[in-house]
């Protein structure tokens, strides 16, 4: 299954809300994500069947090896991207929504290219 921007998504806020919290329910990302319990609910349950995450029944959410890569991917492509646009001069806020926007559609091979760049310039930074 192919997994849509909204899938990537909510993995991501996963990832972020676990390393922020440890523990993760539906209700937390419900809140992070402003989005409504009914419509975070369908979102869990096709992540959780197709094999992206597992809920204990407790309701706490952690990530299959499958899910976990996805996200930390997605999340350096955010990282990344919003640490090139800052350096660019966008505002950091700004660059932070323009990363969320961009991380879903960038190819493979662009974003090795801007990572590469991005490293040959914080190297060339530290250097001075």
């Amino acid at each position: 299954m192919i997994l849509l921007e909204s899938g990537e998504m909510y993995l991501e806020t996963i990832l972020v809300l676990q390393q922020r919290n440890t523990n993760v329910r539906s209700i937390d990302i419900s809140e992070e994500m402003n989005f409504s319990k009914p419509s975070v609910s369908r979102a869990i349950k096709l992540l959780r069947t197709n094999g992206y995450i597992n809920v204990d029944p407790s309701g706490y959410i952690t990530f299959t090896d499958k899910g976990e890569k996805i996200a930390k991917d997605i999340y350096e492509r955010h990282q990344v991207l919003t640490e090139g646009l800052i350096y660019l001069g966008v505002p950091e806020d700004i660059a932070s929504k323009d990363a969320c926007k961009i991380e879903h559609d960038l190819s493979k091979e662009t974003f090795a290219a801007i990572k590469k760049h991005m490293k040959k310039f914080k190297d060339s930074k530290k250097k001075q």
